[in-house]
Parts: C-alpha cells; structure tokens; sequence
C-alpha cells in the first residue's frame, strides 16, 4: 500500500478460534466532510467488506465458547415465544386487539412482534454512547473509518431481528394453520428501521464521546420509550387523547405493521405511512451522520 494513497483494509483471520480483523493505514488522510445525503452511503459501500467482517465477528463474539454456538440465537427468542405463550395466553389468556379469530397464544405473538422491531432500536441506542470509548484503539492509534462502527452495532441487531422472525413466524403458523400472505411485505420495514436506527446510533456515539452522562440516561429513556411505542397494547385501545401522539411515533407506527402484516394479513402495508417513517428516517441518519462526521476529529482528543 503506498503511503500516498491512505487507505483503510481489513483480513480475517482465523486462528484457535479467534477472529483478527487487520487495518493497515497511512498518513495524510483526507479530513474533508461530505454532508450530502448520499455520503454514508458512500461510505458504507466502500467499506462493505470491512463492515461485514465486523459485523460477522460482532455475531460469533457472542457466542463464543458456549456449547450450543450460534444456536442461541435462535434459541433465546424462542424460549422468550414460549414464556409470553404461557404467561398471557395460558395464565393472563390477554387480548390484545379483540380480532374475532384471537385465540390464547395470539397475544404472545403479536408482543413478540413488537419486541423484536423495538430491541433493535434498545439495543442501539444503550450500546452508542460508549462505542467510541470501547475502541479507542480504533479512534487514537490508526486511521480507521469510525462510522463503520455505529453501522456494525445496526447490522448485528439486525441479524437479531431477522433470526427472531423464524419463531414467530413459526408460530403463527402453528396457530393459525397457514402464514398470511402479507408476511411478503414484512421484510420491507427493514429499511425503515435501519434508517431510523442507523441515525440514533451515529447521533449518540458521536455524543457519548463530550456527555458520558448520556450512557446513563439512555436506560430509563429507552424503558420510556419501550411503553410509548405500543409494544404491549394496541394503539386502538389507547386513550384518544393519546392516539395522535401514539401515530406521530415512528416505532409504533412498526410495531403495528409487523403485527398486522405477520400476525394477521387482514390489511396490507400502510403505504403512507411507510414513505413518511421511511423519509423521517433517511432524514434521521443523514443528521445522525453529519454530526458524526463533524465531531469525530475530536474523538482522540477528548478520550
């Protein structure tokens, strides 16, 4: 590589059942700022292969010498599944909309489909704060594109969402006979939720570095956030009053479609809905990137 043309690669490497992920840089890097919408895009495709490697060791990580491995992560929202079944269909036997075919186990699947949309957002938005702190040999000592790192977080809680949507699927098809046909359009809220994820993990990981109460703060605001975002309830039962503000809220505006459309089919996307969240979150991740890329020069001076 010359020291010329900086550049930033990544090898993985296995070794005793480790992953090495190698970055080799120069001097010289081009400090320039692109704010335009398609920057992160951009950027997030120029370092793909970077972003995959991480994102695939982020995934083994986890599971690392555990007996089971990569099980896990099927089998833990699958072992969540069968407690909401038990807990409010079989003890509590909750409703949760009154659909004239809701039966015990109904209840449990449309929390679940909630939970799984929403725990994307939680597991973001508590990790972003200390990002840059947890990697500060990515932030002090080489030239390394920080960005990708916020990206990372994302696509692992992703693959998460993604792994949990194979047992509710399966249950709903153990309880009703059949998947409705508007689970097609199901994985369509993926960009929405990536975009809007994607923005609050880039804000909050440039803010983490100058607020580290912040860290502190994302746990109540993210419980706060979690009874504001119709996971446990329906936004047609929640008081009118309420109702207006509950709509304005993108999650639950996600919350609801990955119900209506894996759960029950009745009615297909919402299509309004869909392009406004969808621009609210491009809108979200070209501030949450542009702040990012304002503040991150500072990182090494600051940590």
């Amino acid at each position: 590589m010359s020291a010329a043309s900086p550049a930033v690669a990544a090898a993985s490497s296995s070794n005793n059942n480790h992953t090495q992920v190698t970055v080799h840089s120069a001097h010289g890097a081009n400090r320039s700022l692109d704010f335009s919408p398609f920057s992160a895009v951009r950027t997030l495709v120029r370092h793909r292969h970077l972003l995959e490697q991480l994102t695939r060791r982020e995934v083994l990580t986890r599971y690392r010498g555990s007996f089971l491995g990569v099980l896990w992560s099927v089998l833990n929202p699958l072992f969540m599944l069968a407690l909401f079944f038990a807990v409010f269909g079989l003890i509590f036997r909750a409703k949760f909309t009154g659909h004239a075919n809701e039966g015990p186990g109904d209840f449990a699947l449309q929390l679940f489909a909630g939970l799984l949309v929403f725990n994307v957002f939680a597991e973001c938005v508590t990790r972003a704060p200390s990002l840059m702190l947890l990697n500060t040999n990515y932030v002090t000592k080489v030239v390394f594109p920080l960005e990708i790192l916020p990206a990372t977080i994302v696509l692992n809680a992703l693959v998460n969402l993604l792994v949990g949507a194979v047992p509710l699927l399966a249950g709903v098809w153990y309880l009703h006979g059949a998947l409705p046909a508007t689970v097609l359009l199901w994985p369509l809220l993926l960009l929405p939720i990536a975009l809007l994820a994607l923005g609050l993990t880039w804000l909050f990981a440039a803010l983490g570095v100058f607020f580290r109460d912040l860290t502190e703060l994302v746990a109540p605001l993210t419980q706060l956030l979690m009874y504001a975002s119709a996971i446990f309830y329906s936004v047609e039962k929640a008081p009118p009053a309420l109702q207006p503000i509950l709509r304005i809220n993108p999650l639950a505006f996600l919350t609801e479609q990955s119900r209506n459309l894996a759960v029950w089919g009745d009615a297909g996307l919402d299509w309004h809905g869909y392009g406004i969240f969808t621009l609210v979150g491009a809108l979200l991740a070209t501030l949450g990137y542009g702040i990012f890329q304002r503040l991150k020069h500072a990182f090494a001076d600051v940590l």
